[in-house]
């Protein structure tokens, strides 16, 4: 319960909230502008009621004077009243005394309360209550009179607005509860529609939960993927696709050092089971002894190579670097494989700028060197030349280690740099090495920030490093 209580809302929660809400929002803006356009039409009606009342009042006005009767007055505005059944009238002379009223209404009580305009519109009317009723209200100066004899009359001009209101009242609830409705309406629609919108990404689900460590050939099917959600399925089958070839890599490896551990030890275990099979002189003994000495050498380096690749996968390695002189540095390893190279027949030429260096550290450099040497050495038939060039290039420096022999096919070319990767038959170690060797040289030259490449054709075989450069001390 707690946890359903602090996990973050669901993103169809979310989306049907967010557009729930502006839908919310739009309808009420919608039922608030129909209100006041009906009111304003309302308001504009009874201003032109009484306008109009006005009107007439004006024109009876004019004919009137001290000697018209007051029962003739009386039957004129009658008949002005006569036409506008819902306009109610006062009409006072100067001295506030009435001079018609229309029954009903008490409207001397607002000749008192109203301010005099000129002018009836929105502005200048007003409401007025009298007894429970409401009244749209105005009071207007009207002059009166025929002749040089004008006098000003006060008009108190008013219409029962009570209809309008009940029918706005009734409306304003008629409308919010349409209003209510509609919004629940288009809420459960919205879920609706994200809740189908979504079905793609459910389905997708579905997809990654059958994808386990045994079924990692199975990818996401981009048929029919929304335009949205196709650049995720690329990128989660592109992952996928890493992760089959790291998990069949490591699967390879693991294989790889069974393999390479098992041959040893079955040496050494055969070579013990013989030596404990008779007794022996203690030459003999110091033969097998020597014998297994070398097995368990070959095991110590093999488990360093893969200590040092361990570091170096996790960024462990920090070389410490200095100026290293690479063409004296390559010439030295020469000499280190000079009896190898003369029982091969093979020779190693050495050419270059002796004036650049490396800025690396130089036992790493030194390994990373004679590793690739001593491969190069390996496939290099009798009687072929290993050739070393070193040049500088802008702020880095190119190694260049070319031997002839069998030509590595393209498609094997980007691997050779894996862990126990063999390229083909002609390329086996046939005991010689554990096939790590490549990788330690790519691990080395990328811990120094630097780069290793290699080609092969027409019997040719390229191996490219390149390092930052640095002036000589």
């Amino acid at each position: 319960m707690r946890r359903l209580l602090t996990s973050p809302p669901s993103l169809a929660l979310r989306l049907t909230i967010s557009i729930g809400a502006g839908i919310t929002a739009l309808l009420l803006c919608f039922g608030w502008l129909v209100e006041r356009s009906i009111n304003a039409h309302f308001v504009e009606q009874d201003i032109h009621e009484l306008n109009a009342a006005k009107t007439s009042i004006q024109a009876t006005l004019r004919q009137f004077d001290d000697e018209t009767a007051a029962n003739a007055l009386k039957a004129h505005f009658d008949s002005t009243l006569s036409g506008h059944h819902n306009a109610e009238f006062l009409v006072a002379d100067s001295n506030g005394q009435v001079l018609y009223a229309t029954p009903g209404a008490n409207l001397e009580a607002a000749l008192g309360q109203l301010t005099p305009v000129d002018e009836i519109n929105n502005k200048t009317v007003s409401p007025w209550q009298y007894e429970g009723k409401t009244f749209r209200s105005v009071l207007v100066r009207l002059a009166a009179g025929t002749g040089q004899k004008v006098e000003p009359f006060s008009v108190v001009l008013a219409t029962d607005i009570d209809f309008h209101l009940h029918f706005l009242n009734s409306f304003h609830r008629y409308l919010w509860w349409l209003t209510a409705v509609a919004c629940l309406i288009a809420i459960a629609a919205t879920w609706l529609a994200v809740h189908q919108g979504h079905a793609p990404i459910r389905r997708i689900s579905q997809q990654i939960n059958r994808i386990n460590s045994e079924q990692l050939h199975l990818r996401l099917d981009s048929t029919g993927v929304p335009a949205e959600l196709a650049p995720m399925a690329t990128a989660f089958n592109e992952m996928i696709d890493r992760l089959e070839d790291g998990f069949r890599r490591l699967s390879n490896f693991s294989g790889d050092i069974a393999h390479e551990l098992r041959t040893p030890i079955t040496n050494l275990t055969t070579q013990t089971q013989v030596a404990l099979s008779r007794a022996r002189t203690a030459q003999e003994y110091r033969e097998i002894l020597y014998s297994n000495l070398e097995e368990y050498e070959r095991m110590a380096k093999m488990i360093g190579d893969m200590l040092f690749l361990a570091k170096a996968d996790n960024g462990l390695i920090e070389p410490e670097r200095a100026a290293v002189p690479l063409v004296a540095e390559l010439r030295e390893l020469a000499d280190f494989f000079e009896a190898w190279c003369e029982e091969r027949k093979v020779a190693i030429v050495i050419t270059g700028d002796e004036t650049l260096a490396a800025h690396a550290d130089r036992a790493m450099v030194r390994r990373a060197f004679s590793n690739l040497l001593s491969n190069a050495i390996r496939y290099t038939p009798e009687g072929g030349t290993v050739r070393v060039n070193v040049r500088g290039e802008s702020d880095t420096v190119r190694i260049c280690i070319t031997n002839p022999g069998p030509t590595i096919a393209a498609e094997h070319l980007p691997h050779i740099f894996e862990r126990f990767y063999r390229p083909d038959a002609s390329r086996h170690r046939n005991g010689e090495g554990a096939g790590l060797g490549l990788a330690i040289v790519k691990s080395i030259v990328q811990a120094h920030g630097g780069q290793v490449g290699a080609s092969s054709d027409n019997g040719v075989t390229h191996f490219e490093v390149f390092l930052k450069h640095t002036q000589r001390p």
